[in-house]
Protein backbone atom coordinates (compact mmCIF):
# COMPACT_ATOMS: atom_id res chain seq x y z
CA UNK A 1 0.00 0.00 0.00
CA UNK A 2 1.77 3.40 -1.00
CA UNK A 3 2.32 5.98 1.90
CA UNK A 4 -0.56 8.38 2.36
CA UNK A 5 -0.23 11.76 0.12
CA UNK A 6 0.31 14.96 2.20
CA UNK A 7 -2.26 17.63 1.55
CA UNK A 8 -0.94 20.29 -1.22
CA UNK A 9 0.49 23.10 0.70
CA UNK A 10 -0.89 26.58 -0.06
CA UNK A 11 1.00 29.03 -1.92
CA UNK A 12 1.74 31.19 0.52
CA UNK A 13 2.24 28.82 3.62
CA UNK A 14 6.29 28.23 3.92
CA UNK A 15 7.36 24.56 4.02
CA UNK A 16 9.26 23.60 7.46
CA UNK A 17 9.64 19.91 7.18
CA UNK A 18 11.29 17.17 5.25
CA UNK A 19 8.18 15.28 4.44
CA UNK A 20 8.55 13.79 0.87
CA UNK A 21 12.14 13.40 1.53
CA UNK A 22 11.61 11.16 4.44
CA UNK A 23 9.27 8.98 2.67
CA UNK A 24 11.03 8.66 -0.88
CA UNK A 25 12.44 5.53 -2.14
CA UNK A 26 15.98 5.21 -0.72
CA UNK A 27 17.44 5.61 -3.91
CA UNK A 28 15.01 8.76 -5.09
CA UNK A 29 16.11 10.58 -1.86
CA UNK A 30 20.07 9.70 -2.46
CA UNK A 31 19.36 10.94 -6.00
CA UNK A 32 17.61 14.43 -4.70
CA UNK A 33 20.40 14.64 -2.10
CA UNK A 34 23.04 14.21 -4.22
CA UNK A 35 22.00 17.41 -6.24
CA UNK A 36 22.71 19.19 -2.84
CA UNK A 37 26.39 17.62 -2.24
CA UNK A 38 28.05 15.46 -4.80
CA UNK A 39 29.47 13.16 -2.16
CA UNK A 40 27.78 9.52 -2.31
CA UNK A 41 28.67 8.96 1.47
CA UNK A 42 27.24 12.06 2.37
CA UNK A 43 24.28 11.34 0.69
CA UNK A 44 24.06 7.84 2.05
CA UNK A 45 24.49 9.25 5.64
CA UNK A 46 21.28 11.23 4.85
CA UNK A 47 19.05 8.64 3.81
CA UNK A 48 19.91 6.23 6.46
CA UNK A 49 19.62 8.30 9.38
CA UNK A 50 16.10 9.49 7.83
CA UNK A 51 13.06 10.52 9.08
CA UNK A 52 14.13 14.20 9.79
CA UNK A 53 11.17 15.98 11.91
CA UNK A 54 12.19 19.55 10.54
CA UNK A 55 14.13 20.99 8.65
CA UNK A 56 17.07 22.24 11.23
CA UNK A 57 17.28 18.45 11.86
CA UNK A 58 18.18 17.62 8.49
CA UNK A 59 20.68 20.40 8.16
CA UNK A 60 22.44 19.73 11.91
CA UNK A 61 22.82 16.00 10.16
CA UNK A 62 24.24 17.53 7.01
CA UNK A 63 26.55 19.06 8.94
CA UNK A 64 27.63 16.07 11.00
CA UNK A 65 27.76 13.76 7.60
CA UNK A 66 30.22 16.58 6.03
CA UNK A 67 32.17 17.44 9.04
CA UNK A 68 34.28 13.85 8.86
CA UNK A 69 34.15 13.39 5.20
CA UNK A 70 37.36 11.31 4.32
CA UNK A 71 39.39 13.15 1.70
CA UNK A 72 38.47 11.22 -1.04
CA UNK A 73 34.71 12.04 -0.58
CA UNK A 74 35.44 15.59 -0.27
CA UNK A 75 37.45 15.23 -3.02
CA UNK A 76 34.67 13.73 -4.94
CA UNK A 77 31.82 16.23 -3.57
CA UNK A 78 34.44 19.48 -5.15
CA UNK A 79 34.43 17.57 -8.22
CA UNK A 80 30.72 17.92 -8.77
CA UNK A 81 30.81 21.69 -8.07
CA UNK A 82 30.27 23.76 -10.88
CA UNK A 83 33.39 24.92 -12.63
CA UNK A 84 32.58 28.64 -12.22
CA UNK A 85 30.44 29.85 -8.48
CA UNK A 86 26.73 31.40 -9.93
CA UNK A 87 27.39 35.08 -9.29
CA UNK A 88 24.12 36.65 -9.24
CA UNK A 89 23.78 39.21 -12.24
CA UNK A 90 26.44 37.96 -14.33
CA UNK A 91 25.39 39.07 -17.55
CA UNK A 92 27.75 41.78 -18.74
CA UNK A 93 31.51 40.75 -19.45
CA UNK A 94 33.91 43.15 -17.20
CA UNK A 95 37.43 43.23 -16.31
CA UNK A 96 36.20 41.90 -12.98
CA UNK A 97 35.63 38.62 -15.31
CA UNK A 98 38.90 38.07 -16.98
CA UNK A 99 40.51 38.44 -13.14
CA UNK A 100 38.06 35.82 -11.71
CA UNK A 101 38.19 33.91 -15.03
CA UNK A 102 42.61 33.69 -13.97
CA UNK A 103 42.36 33.54 -10.73
CA UNK A 104 40.08 30.26 -11.11
CA UNK A 105 42.98 28.89 -13.02
CA UNK A 106 45.59 29.78 -10.52
CA UNK A 107 43.61 28.50 -7.79
CA UNK A 108 42.49 24.75 -9.74
CA UNK A 109 45.86 24.78 -10.09
CA UNK A 110 47.22 25.29 -6.78
CA UNK A 111 44.65 23.12 -5.17
CA UNK A 112 43.50 20.92 -7.68
CA UNK A 113 39.81 21.02 -7.35
CA UNK A 114 37.66 24.13 -8.27
CA UNK A 115 37.21 27.17 -5.74
CA UNK A 116 33.74 26.88 -3.70
CA UNK A 117 32.59 29.98 -1.71
CA UNK A 118 28.87 30.24 0.01
CA UNK A 119 27.18 33.88 -1.52
CA UNK A 120 24.03 32.88 0.01
CA UNK A 121 23.95 36.33 2.59
CA UNK A 122 25.74 38.32 -0.09
CA UNK A 123 23.69 41.27 -1.98
CA UNK A 124 23.80 40.35 -5.88
CA UNK A 125 25.18 43.75 -6.41
CA UNK A 126 28.06 42.72 -4.65
CA UNK A 127 28.44 39.25 -5.38
CA UNK A 128 31.35 39.32 -8.22
CA UNK A 129 33.73 42.09 -5.78
CA UNK A 130 33.41 39.21 -2.68
CA UNK A 131 34.14 36.45 -4.91
CA UNK A 132 37.54 37.89 -6.35
CA UNK A 133 38.21 38.87 -2.92
CA UNK A 134 37.34 35.65 -1.88
CA UNK A 135 39.44 33.76 -4.42
CA UNK A 136 42.62 35.92 -4.19
CA UNK A 137 42.53 35.81 -0.07
CA UNK A 138 42.47 32.13 0.17
CA UNK A 139 45.16 31.49 -3.25
CA UNK A 140 47.93 32.31 -0.24
CA UNK A 141 46.43 29.42 2.13
CA UNK A 142 48.78 26.84 2.30
CA UNK A 143 47.00 23.03 0.77
CA UNK A 144 45.81 21.79 4.59
CA UNK A 145 44.13 25.24 5.35
CA UNK A 146 42.46 25.73 1.78
CA UNK A 147 41.13 21.73 2.26
CA UNK A 148 39.59 23.36 6.02
CA UNK A 149 38.21 26.33 4.41
CA UNK A 150 36.64 24.75 1.43
CA UNK A 151 35.12 21.77 2.77
CA UNK A 152 33.48 24.59 5.77
CA UNK A 153 32.23 26.78 2.34
CA UNK A 154 31.33 23.46 1.05
CA UNK A 155 28.67 23.03 4.09
CA UNK A 156 27.38 26.21 3.78
CA UNK A 157 26.66 25.81 0.19
CA UNK A 158 24.63 22.44 0.92
CA UNK A 159 22.89 23.89 4.02
CA UNK A 160 21.18 26.48 1.28
CA UNK A 161 20.90 24.32 -1.69
CA UNK A 162 19.20 21.00 1.25
CA UNK A 163 17.04 24.44 2.27
CA UNK A 164 15.67 25.04 -0.86
CA UNK A 165 15.55 21.34 -1.82
CA UNK A 166 13.35 20.79 1.12
CA UNK A 167 11.20 23.87 -0.13
CA UNK A 168 10.88 22.61 -3.86
CA UNK A 169 9.77 19.14 -2.39
CA UNK A 170 6.88 20.35 -0.23
CA UNK A 171 5.67 22.18 -2.79
CA UNK A 172 3.11 20.94 -4.69
CA UNK A 173 4.21 21.58 -8.07
CA UNK A 174 7.71 19.45 -7.64
CA UNK A 175 7.04 15.53 -7.06
CA UNK A 176 9.07 13.12 -6.11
Amino acid sequence: MPPAQEPPLSPHRSPSTPEQLNSAEPGAAEAALLTCCGSHLWARRLVAHRPYPDLDALLAASDEAAYDLPLADLAEALACEPLRPFVPGQGTYTAAHTALRAAHAAYESRFGHVFVICLDEVRPSQALNHLLAGIRARLTNDPEEERVLAAEELRKLVRGRLTRLVHDLNSPYVPV
